[in-house]
Protein backbone atom coordinates (compact mmCIF):
# COMPACT_ATOMS: atom_id res chain seq x y z
CA UNK A 1 0.00 0.00 0.00
CA UNK A 2 1.38 3.38 -1.05
CA UNK A 3 0.68 6.03 1.58
CA UNK A 4 1.03 9.74 0.88
CA UNK A 5 0.98 12.28 3.72
CA UNK A 6 0.27 15.90 2.77
CA UNK A 7 1.54 18.35 5.35
CA UNK A 8 4.94 18.06 7.02
CA UNK A 9 4.45 19.03 10.66
CA UNK A 10 4.18 17.23 13.98
CA UNK A 11 1.23 15.05 12.91
CA UNK A 12 2.98 13.98 9.71
CA UNK A 13 6.19 13.05 11.51
CA UNK A 14 4.29 11.10 14.18
CA UNK A 15 2.16 9.30 11.61
CA UNK A 16 5.12 8.31 9.44
CA UNK A 17 7.05 7.00 12.43
CA UNK A 18 4.04 5.03 13.68
CA UNK A 19 3.42 3.44 10.28
CA UNK A 20 6.98 2.14 10.18
CA UNK A 21 6.90 1.06 13.84
CA UNK A 22 3.73 -0.93 13.16
CA UNK A 23 5.40 -2.79 10.35
CA UNK A 24 4.23 -1.01 7.22
CA UNK A 25 6.90 -1.76 4.65
CA UNK A 26 5.24 -0.07 1.68
CA UNK A 27 5.92 3.37 0.29
CA UNK A 28 5.43 6.40 2.53
CA UNK A 29 5.86 9.86 1.03
CA UNK A 30 5.57 13.15 2.91
CA UNK A 31 4.77 16.33 0.98
CA UNK A 32 5.33 19.67 2.71
CA UNK A 33 4.92 23.23 1.47
CA UNK A 34 7.65 24.60 3.75
CA UNK A 35 11.33 24.15 2.84
CA UNK A 36 12.15 22.86 6.33
CA UNK A 37 11.78 19.26 7.46
CA UNK A 38 9.14 18.60 10.16
CA UNK A 39 9.95 20.68 13.23
CA UNK A 40 8.54 21.54 16.66
CA UNK A 41 6.22 24.55 16.70
CA UNK A 42 5.83 25.32 20.44
CA UNK A 43 9.46 26.49 20.89
CA UNK A 44 9.09 28.95 18.01
CA UNK A 45 7.43 31.59 20.20
CA UNK A 46 9.67 30.84 23.17
CA UNK A 47 13.16 29.26 23.16
CA UNK A 48 13.77 29.65 19.42
CA UNK A 49 12.66 33.30 19.37
CA UNK A 50 14.87 33.95 22.41
CA UNK A 51 17.82 32.39 20.61
CA UNK A 52 18.09 29.61 23.20
CA UNK A 53 17.31 26.80 20.75
CA UNK A 54 18.96 26.31 17.38
CA UNK A 55 17.40 24.98 14.21
CA UNK A 56 18.99 21.56 14.67
CA UNK A 57 17.24 21.06 18.02
CA UNK A 58 13.97 22.25 16.52
CA UNK A 59 13.88 19.34 14.07
CA UNK A 60 11.64 16.43 15.04
CA UNK A 61 13.81 13.87 13.29
CA UNK A 62 17.32 13.92 11.89
CA UNK A 63 17.88 13.73 8.12
CA UNK A 64 19.45 10.32 8.70
CA UNK A 65 16.27 9.02 10.32
CA UNK A 66 14.16 9.85 7.27
CA UNK A 67 16.74 8.15 5.05
CA UNK A 68 16.98 5.09 7.29
CA UNK A 69 13.20 4.71 7.33
CA UNK A 70 13.05 5.12 3.54
CA UNK A 71 10.53 7.97 3.79
CA UNK A 72 11.09 10.61 1.10
CA UNK A 73 10.46 14.20 2.23
CA UNK A 74 9.20 16.26 -0.68
CA UNK A 75 9.74 19.69 0.83
CA UNK A 76 9.05 23.13 -0.61
CA UNK A 77 6.37 21.40 -2.71
CA UNK A 78 2.78 22.60 -2.63
CA UNK A 79 -0.13 20.16 -2.96
CA UNK A 80 -2.60 21.92 -5.24
CA UNK A 81 -5.37 19.40 -5.87
CA UNK A 82 -6.61 15.90 -5.07
CA UNK A 83 -8.33 13.66 -7.58
CA UNK A 84 -10.18 11.12 -5.40
CA UNK A 85 -11.26 9.06 -8.41
CA UNK A 86 -7.78 8.57 -9.83
CA UNK A 87 -6.25 8.70 -6.33
CA UNK A 88 -3.70 11.29 -7.32
CA UNK A 89 -2.32 14.39 -5.59
CA UNK A 90 -1.24 17.15 -7.96
CA UNK A 91 1.55 19.36 -6.65
CA UNK A 92 3.29 22.36 -8.16
CA UNK A 93 5.90 19.89 -9.44
CA UNK A 94 4.07 16.72 -10.56
CA UNK A 95 1.36 14.15 -9.84
CA UNK A 96 1.78 11.72 -6.95
CA UNK A 97 -0.39 8.62 -6.80
CA UNK A 98 -1.62 7.01 -3.59
CA UNK A 99 -3.53 4.04 -2.23
CA UNK A 100 -4.21 5.86 1.03
CA UNK A 101 -3.87 9.59 1.59
CA UNK A 102 -3.50 11.39 4.94
CA UNK A 103 -4.08 15.12 5.28
CA UNK A 104 -2.03 16.66 8.09
CA UNK A 105 -2.13 20.18 6.70
CA UNK A 106 -2.32 21.89 10.08
CA UNK A 107 -3.55 25.43 10.55
CA UNK A 108 -2.46 28.90 9.52
CA UNK A 109 -2.35 32.12 11.53
CA UNK A 110 -5.25 34.50 11.19
CA UNK A 111 -4.06 37.76 9.70
CA UNK A 112 -5.53 41.21 9.97
CA UNK A 113 -6.96 42.31 6.61
CA UNK A 114 -4.88 44.56 4.38
CA UNK A 115 -7.53 47.29 4.74
CA UNK A 116 -6.57 47.45 8.44
CA UNK A 117 -2.85 47.51 7.69
CA UNK A 118 -2.32 43.84 8.35
CA UNK A 119 0.05 43.48 5.39
CA UNK A 120 2.40 46.30 6.42
CA UNK A 121 6.05 45.52 7.12
CA UNK A 122 6.75 45.26 10.85
CA UNK A 123 3.44 43.39 11.36
CA UNK A 124 4.24 39.79 12.26
CA UNK A 125 2.39 36.56 13.03
CA UNK A 126 3.93 33.60 14.87
CA UNK A 127 3.08 30.29 13.30
CA UNK A 128 5.89 29.07 11.05
CA UNK A 129 9.67 28.99 11.10
CA UNK A 130 9.69 31.69 8.43
CA UNK A 131 7.45 33.89 10.59
CA UNK A 132 9.82 33.74 13.54
CA UNK A 133 12.94 34.10 11.40
CA UNK A 134 11.45 37.36 10.10
CA UNK A 135 10.46 38.57 13.57
CA UNK A 136 13.54 37.66 15.61
CA UNK A 137 15.91 40.35 14.22
CA UNK A 138 13.29 43.00 15.04
CA UNK A 139 13.07 42.04 18.72
CA UNK A 140 15.69 44.43 20.06
CA UNK A 141 15.96 45.95 23.51
CA UNK A 142 14.29 49.33 23.91
CA UNK A 143 11.90 48.93 20.97
CA UNK A 144 8.14 49.28 21.42
CA UNK A 145 6.07 46.19 20.69
CA UNK A 146 2.30 45.99 20.48
CA UNK A 147 0.80 42.51 20.70
CA UNK A 148 -2.72 42.19 19.31
CA UNK A 149 -4.55 39.28 20.91
CA UNK A 150 -4.58 37.96 24.45
CA UNK A 151 -4.51 34.23 23.75
CA UNK A 152 -1.59 31.94 24.49
CA UNK A 153 0.49 32.89 21.43
CA UNK A 154 0.13 36.61 22.12
CA UNK A 155 0.95 36.18 25.80
CA UNK A 156 3.98 34.01 25.05
CA UNK A 157 5.25 36.60 22.54
CA UNK A 158 4.77 39.36 25.13
CA UNK A 159 6.74 37.37 27.71
CA UNK A 160 9.64 36.77 25.31
CA UNK A 161 9.69 40.45 24.34
CA UNK A 162 9.93 41.55 27.96
CA UNK A 163 12.78 39.10 28.51
CA UNK A 164 14.51 40.85 25.61
CA UNK A 165 13.80 44.21 27.28
CA UNK A 166 11.26 45.57 24.82
CA UNK A 167 8.44 47.83 25.98
CA UNK A 168 5.29 45.74 25.54
CA UNK A 169 1.60 46.59 25.29
CA UNK A 170 -0.89 43.77 24.78
CA UNK A 171 -4.33 44.60 23.38
CA UNK A 172 -7.32 42.25 23.74
CA UNK A 173 -10.68 43.13 22.20
CA UNK A 174 -12.63 40.77 24.46
CA UNK A 175 -13.41 41.75 28.06
CA UNK A 176 -10.42 39.73 29.30
CA UNK A 177 -7.42 37.76 28.14
CA UNK A 178 -7.83 34.01 27.50
CA UNK A 179 -11.56 34.56 27.15
CA UNK A 180 -12.13 31.61 24.80
CA UNK A 181 -9.82 29.08 26.36
CA UNK A 182 -9.65 29.49 30.14
CA UNK A 183 -11.66 30.46 33.18
CA UNK A 184 -11.49 33.99 34.57
CA UNK A 185 -9.56 32.64 37.55
CA UNK A 186 -6.80 31.32 35.29
CA UNK A 187 -6.76 34.60 33.37
CA UNK A 188 -6.37 36.47 36.67
CA UNK A 189 -3.22 34.50 37.50
CA UNK A 190 -1.72 35.03 34.05
CA UNK A 191 -2.60 38.74 34.04
CA UNK A 192 -0.91 39.23 37.41
CA UNK A 193 2.17 37.42 36.11
CA UNK A 194 2.46 39.73 33.10
CA UNK A 195 1.78 42.91 35.04
CA UNK A 196 4.51 41.94 37.49
CA UNK A 197 6.93 41.72 34.57
CA UNK A 198 6.01 45.10 33.13
CA UNK A 199 3.57 44.19 30.34
CA UNK A 200 0.81 46.75 29.86
CA UNK A 201 -2.49 44.95 29.17
CA UNK A 202 -5.50 46.69 27.59
CA UNK A 203 -8.60 44.48 27.77
CA UNK A 204 -11.95 45.24 26.18
CA UNK A 205 -10.08 47.39 23.68
CA UNK A 206 -10.64 47.07 19.94
CA UNK A 207 -8.41 48.38 17.18
CA UNK A 208 -9.58 50.21 14.08
CA UNK A 209 -6.38 49.93 12.07
CA UNK A 210 -2.63 49.71 12.12
CA UNK A 211 -1.11 53.09 11.37
CA UNK A 212 1.66 53.78 8.88
CA UNK A 213 2.16 53.63 5.13
CA UNK A 214 5.52 52.06 4.26
CA UNK A 215 5.71 50.26 7.61
CA UNK A 216 3.69 49.96 10.78
CA UNK A 217 4.07 52.90 13.15
CA UNK A 218 1.43 52.02 15.73
CA UNK A 219 -2.18 51.12 16.33
CA UNK A 220 -5.33 53.28 16.22
CA UNK A 221 -7.83 52.14 18.84
CA UNK A 222 -11.59 52.23 18.51
CA UNK A 223 -11.79 54.80 21.30
CA UNK A 224 -9.74 57.31 19.29
CA UNK A 225 -6.37 56.79 20.96
CA UNK A 226 -3.26 56.00 18.96
CA UNK A 227 -0.42 53.94 20.41
CA UNK A 228 3.03 54.18 18.81
CA UNK A 229 5.01 51.04 18.05
CA UNK A 230 8.16 49.90 16.30
CA UNK A 231 6.73 46.48 15.53
CA UNK A 232 3.49 44.57 15.97
CA UNK A 233 2.74 40.90 16.61
CA UNK A 234 -0.73 39.52 15.92
CA UNK A 235 -1.92 36.54 17.92
CA UNK A 236 -5.56 36.37 16.91
CA UNK A 237 -5.98 32.66 16.44
CA UNK A 238 -5.56 30.15 13.64
CA UNK A 239 -7.66 28.70 10.86
CA UNK A 240 -7.53 25.00 9.89
CA UNK A 241 -6.06 24.42 6.45
CA UNK A 242 -9.04 22.94 4.62
CA UNK A 243 -8.81 24.39 1.10
CA UNK A 244 -7.28 21.25 -0.41
CA UNK A 245 -9.89 19.03 1.24
CA UNK A 246 -12.73 21.31 0.22
CA UNK A 247 -11.65 21.39 -3.42
CA UNK A 248 -11.62 17.57 -3.38
CA UNK A 249 -15.23 17.52 -2.15
CA UNK A 250 -14.47 16.24 1.35
CA UNK A 251 -16.91 17.05 4.15
CA UNK A 252 -15.94 19.94 6.40
CA UNK A 253 -17.16 20.57 9.94
CA UNK A 254 -14.92 22.64 12.20
CA UNK A 255 -12.03 21.55 9.99
CA UNK A 256 -11.75 18.43 7.85
CA UNK A 257 -14.48 16.19 9.25
CA UNK A 258 -13.46 12.63 10.13
CA UNK A 259 -15.21 9.71 11.72
CA UNK A 260 -14.08 8.17 14.99
CA UNK A 261 -11.28 6.34 13.16
CA UNK A 262 -9.92 9.47 11.49
CA UNK A 263 -11.32 8.67 8.04
CA UNK A 264 -12.80 11.50 5.98
CA UNK A 265 -15.90 11.32 3.79
CA UNK A 266 -13.69 9.63 1.18
CA UNK A 267 -12.76 6.12 2.42
CA UNK A 268 -9.23 6.38 0.99
CA UNK A 269 -8.47 9.73 2.64
CA UNK A 270 -7.68 10.29 6.32
CA UNK A 271 -6.90 13.40 8.38
CA UNK A 272 -5.19 14.19 11.69
CA UNK A 273 -3.88 17.09 13.72
CA UNK A 274 -4.87 20.75 13.80
CA UNK A 275 -6.74 20.52 10.49
CA UNK A 276 -9.03 17.65 11.51
CA UNK A 277 -12.16 17.34 13.62
CA UNK A 278 -13.51 14.12 15.11
CA UNK A 279 -16.73 13.05 16.89
CA UNK A 280 -16.82 14.07 20.53
CA UNK A 281 -19.90 14.41 22.72
CA UNK A 282 -22.33 14.95 19.83
CA UNK A 283 -20.05 17.51 18.12
CA UNK A 284 -17.03 17.61 15.86
CA UNK A 285 -14.13 18.55 18.12
CA UNK A 286 -10.90 20.01 16.77
CA UNK A 287 -7.92 20.33 19.10
CA UNK A 288 -4.96 22.61 18.45
CA UNK A 289 -2.18 21.00 20.45
CA UNK A 290 0.98 18.99 20.09
CA UNK A 291 -0.53 16.21 22.19
CA UNK A 292 -3.50 15.83 19.88
CA UNK A 293 -1.32 16.02 16.77
CA UNK A 294 0.76 13.12 18.06
CA UNK A 295 -2.02 11.00 19.52
CA UNK A 296 -4.47 11.40 16.65
CA UNK A 297 -1.78 10.84 14.01
CA UNK A 298 -0.71 7.61 15.70
CA UNK A 299 -4.32 6.46 16.04
CA UNK A 300 -4.98 7.21 12.36
CA UNK A 301 -1.80 5.37 11.35
CA UNK A 302 -3.01 2.31 13.26
CA UNK A 303 -6.43 2.51 11.60
CA UNK A 304 -4.91 2.91 8.14
CA UNK A 305 -3.29 -0.45 8.83
CA UNK A 306 -6.57 -2.02 9.94
CA UNK A 307 -6.74 -1.51 13.73
CA UNK A 308 -10.35 -0.23 13.53
CA UNK A 309 -10.03 1.48 16.93
CA UNK A 310 -11.86 4.79 17.62
CA UNK A 311 -9.68 7.71 18.63
CA UNK A 312 -10.02 8.64 22.30
CA UNK A 313 -8.42 12.02 22.94
CA UNK A 314 -6.66 12.80 26.20
CA UNK A 315 -6.43 16.57 25.97
CA UNK A 316 -3.41 18.20 27.56
CA UNK A 317 -1.73 21.51 26.84
CA UNK A 318 0.97 23.75 28.23
CA UNK A 319 2.24 27.30 27.92
CA UNK A 320 5.56 28.74 29.10
CA UNK A 321 5.51 32.44 30.00
CA UNK A 322 8.44 34.14 31.70
CA UNK A 323 9.67 31.52 34.20
CA UNK A 324 6.18 30.15 34.79
CA UNK A 325 4.61 27.04 33.29
CA UNK A 326 0.87 26.67 32.80
CA UNK A 327 -0.21 23.05 32.41
CA UNK A 328 -3.74 22.09 31.39
CA UNK A 329 -5.43 18.70 31.51
CA UNK A 330 -8.88 18.06 30.07
CA UNK A 331 -11.37 20.42 28.43
CA UNK A 332 -13.18 22.97 30.55
CA UNK A 333 -15.90 23.72 27.99
CA UNK A 334 -19.36 23.76 29.52
CA UNK A 335 -18.22 23.89 33.14
CA UNK A 336 -20.71 25.02 35.77
CA UNK A 337 -18.40 25.25 38.78
CA UNK A 338 -14.86 26.43 39.41
CA UNK A 339 -12.74 25.58 42.44
CA UNK A 340 -9.37 27.22 43.03
CA UNK A 341 -6.43 26.15 45.14
CA UNK A 342 -3.54 28.42 46.08
CA UNK A 343 -0.04 27.45 45.07
CA UNK A 344 3.18 27.68 47.00
CA UNK A 345 4.69 30.67 45.21
CA UNK A 346 3.63 34.21 44.36
CA UNK A 347 2.53 33.27 40.84
CA UNK A 348 0.97 29.85 41.07
CA UNK A 349 -2.07 27.82 41.90
CA UNK A 350 -4.64 25.62 40.25
CA UNK A 351 -8.14 26.00 38.81
CA UNK A 352 -10.44 22.96 38.77
CA UNK A 353 -13.40 22.76 36.37
CA UNK A 354 -16.54 20.76 37.16
CA UNK A 355 -19.67 20.00 35.14
CA UNK A 356 -22.63 18.33 36.85
CA UNK A 357 -20.34 17.37 39.71
CA UNK A 358 -17.77 15.74 37.42
CA UNK A 359 -14.17 16.94 37.17
CA UNK A 360 -13.48 17.81 33.53
CA UNK A 361 -10.32 19.94 33.51
CA UNK A 362 -7.51 21.42 35.59
CA UNK A 363 -5.34 24.47 34.92
CA UNK A 364 -2.16 24.51 37.01
CA UNK A 365 0.29 27.42 37.05
CA UNK A 366 3.66 26.52 38.55
CA UNK A 367 1.94 23.59 40.25
CA UNK A 368 3.03 20.35 38.64
CA UNK A 369 1.59 18.30 41.50
CA UNK A 370 -1.92 19.68 40.98
CA UNK A 371 -1.61 19.07 37.24
CA UNK A 372 -0.50 15.45 37.59
CA UNK A 373 -3.13 14.59 40.19
CA UNK A 374 -5.87 16.32 38.22
CA UNK A 375 -4.78 14.58 35.02
CA UNK A 376 -4.82 11.16 36.71
CA UNK A 377 -8.29 11.78 38.13
CA UNK A 378 -9.70 12.91 34.78
CA UNK A 379 -8.21 9.98 32.87
CA UNK A 380 -9.58 7.57 35.47
CA UNK A 381 -13.03 9.17 35.29
CA UNK A 382 -12.91 10.00 38.99
CA UNK A 383 -14.22 13.19 40.55
CA UNK A 384 -13.24 14.34 44.03
CA UNK A 385 -15.50 16.38 46.28
CA UNK A 386 -15.04 19.94 44.97
CA UNK A 387 -14.94 21.33 48.48
CA UNK A 388 -12.06 19.05 49.38
CA UNK A 389 -9.77 20.50 46.70
CA UNK A 390 -9.20 23.84 48.38
CA UNK A 391 -9.04 22.42 51.90
CA UNK A 392 -7.12 19.12 51.57
CA UNK A 393 -3.68 19.42 53.24
CA UNK A 394 -2.26 17.12 50.57
CA UNK A 395 -3.78 16.82 47.09
CA UNK A 396 -2.54 13.26 46.86
CA UNK A 397 -5.32 12.32 49.26
CA UNK A 398 -7.76 12.97 46.39
CA UNK A 399 -6.43 9.86 44.67
CA UNK A 400 -7.30 7.61 47.61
Amino acid sequence: MKIVIVGAGQAAASMAARLRAKGHGGEITVIGAEPAAPYQRPPLSKAYLLGQMGLDRLMLRSPEWWDDQNIPLRLDEVAQAIDPVRRVVTTDKEEVGYDALALTTGASARRLPAAMGGDLPSVHAIRSLADVDALAPQMRAGRRLIVIGGGYIGLEAAAVARKLDLTVTLIEAAPRILGRVAAAETADMIRALHLAHGVQILEGTGISRITGSDHATGVALNDGRELPADLIVTGIGVLPETALAQSAGLALDNGIATDALGRTSDPAIWAAGDCASFPWQDNQLRLESVGNAIDMAEAVADNMLGADKPYQPKPWFWSDQFDAKLQIAGLGTGHDRIVTRAGDGQHGGSVWYFRDGRLIAVDALNDARAYMIGKRLIEAGRSPDPDAISTAPDLKALLA
